[in-house]
């Protein structure tokens, strides 16, 4: 549940970027910059409580945050080029790449009901991002869609990097959103200074979305991913996210009055009724083991007690 309330607080972020309507790399650098306000004084809490995270998994979060910034001004791109909506579904390439860089880096088996399921999760999230019906309302299709891409790349080397670290100490779930995000700020900026400039002088309401944008998809939202993701194998995290699309296209529909076409639509069916089969089929197998070993274990007892001494049988 964590994982999936966090993926709906992401959702929607592409609509705060798009309401907010500012340049990509300012965007990205205020929706980081501002989430520390409520960050730090979080951190310096759990340091007191939990002492300071080892400066090993602080690189680790560091380098994650690189990643982040980079993914944070390609996406903000991709948003303005193709819509909140589809945007929202590209990068979410992460569903393969997130377990392929565990299984790579860290051996983490990859199940084959998963990879059984990946052809079907990403044939929806292609028609879910206009594929088979293109898309009217894009500015700029093609870089859109390359740098949507691209972002769900380095989206999953982020989520990567802050699961080894929330592996390594489960007690420090803000110190890692914290150090990332200070990270993310600082390349997105430097991003956005050498791109476009980081112009300040905003409209009121442009403050405002990126005031929400970071309370709710930064810190909101990379809490509970971060606290979820440590406590579940990569590929069950990438394909919880999948949902973040889908929840974005309805809040497109709703918000921003976008009109995904009926194959858009179809792939976002798709996507879910991915994630639901092969997440019931892992939570089912638990409980079939524990069955087995029980009727194992009472065996075992029922033999140990005939063998024990002074115990008499009648009959």
């Amino acid at each position: 549940m964590l994982v999936i309330s966090g993926a709906a607080c992401l959702s929607a972020s592409a609509v705060f970027v798009k309401l907010a309507d500012i340049d990509a790399g300012t965007a990205a650098f205020l929706r980081c910059a501002i989430a520390l306000v409520p960050l730090v004084p979080m951190l310096l809490f759990e340091a007191r409580r939990n002492r300071a995270l080892p400066w090993r998994l602080q690189a680790w979060s560091a380098l994650a945050g690189v990643f982040l910034g980079i993914d944070y001004v390609m996406w903000t791109v991709s948003i303005l080029d193709v819509g909140a909506a589809i945007s929202t579904v590209l990068i979410n390439v992460q569903v393969l790449a997130f377990p392929l860089l565990a299984r790579i880096f860290s051996g983490t088996q990859i199940p084959r009901r998963f990879l059984h399921l990946s052809p079907l999760m990403l044939g929806g999230l292609a028609m879910a991002g206009g594929a088979l019906s293109g898309s009217q309302q894009a500015v700029n299709p093609v870089r859109g869609t390359v740098l949507g891409i691209a972002a769900g790349v380095a989206y999953a080397v982020y989520l990567y990097l802050t699961r080894l670290a929330g592996e390594r100490s489960p007690h420090h779930f803000v110190t890692p959103v914290c150090v990332s995000t200070a990270s993310a700020a600082v390349t997105s900026g430097a991003i956005g200074l050498l791109v476009t400039g980081l112009p300040l002088d905003i409209p009121a309401a442009s403050w405002g979305w990126i005031a929400a944008l970071a309370l709710l998809g930064q810190v909101v939202a990379w809490l509970l991913i971060g606290r979820g993701t440590s406590r579940l194998a990569p590929n069950a995290s990438a394909a919880l996210l999948l949902l973040q699309p889908v929840m974005a296209i309805g809040l497109g529909m709703l918000v921003l009055r976008e009109t995904p076409t009926a194959s858009q639509l179809t792939g976002c069916a798709l996507v879910v009724g991915a994630i639901w089969f092969a997440n019931r089929t892992r939570a089912r197998l638990p409980r079939v083991r524990s069955r087995s070993a029980a009727r194992c274990a009472r065996g075992t007892w029922r033999h140990r007690r005939a063998r024990a001494p002074g115990v008499r049988h009648l009959g």
